[in-house]
């Protein structure tokens, strides 16, 4: 079974920056796209980024401009980039695969890595 293990997150002052990482613990060549999603306190848990296996890339407008998603396959790893930071971005952050029909309810998730945004 594919598992995912998120780190990175922290507590940041607002206009700061973090780096996340995933680690897949099997193959992540085994999905096309992945995706970096959040959920914040209260909220549904919502796609952030997503990245193809070739490094096409697509964001959420929330985050346009500000985040970045790369891939290296060869590590089996997911990162997101983030800057300028908001108060609003505030979340635990996951990753998992991403597909045009959505996750299933069941879908298996890691632990997550909490993000803090303060003033």
């Amino acid at each position: 079974q594919v598992r995912m293990v998120e780190s990175g997150g922290g507590w940041v002052q607002a206009g700061g920056s973090l780096r996340l990482s995933c680690v897949v613990s099997g193959s992540i060549n085994s999905y096309n796209t992945m995706g970096w999603y959040r959920q914040a306190p209260g909220k549904q848990r919502e796609l952030v980024a997503r990245i193809t296996y070739g490094g096409s890339t697509n964001y959420a407008d929330s985050v346009k401009g500000r985040f970045t998603i790369s891939r290296d396959n060869a590590k089996n790893t997911v990162y997101l980039e983030m800057n300028s930071l908001k108060l609003e971005d505030t979340a635990v952050y996951y990753c998992n695969k991403w597909l045009l029909a959505g996750l299933a309810p069941g879908t298996s998730w890691g632990q997550g890595t909490q993000v803090t945004v303060s003033s």
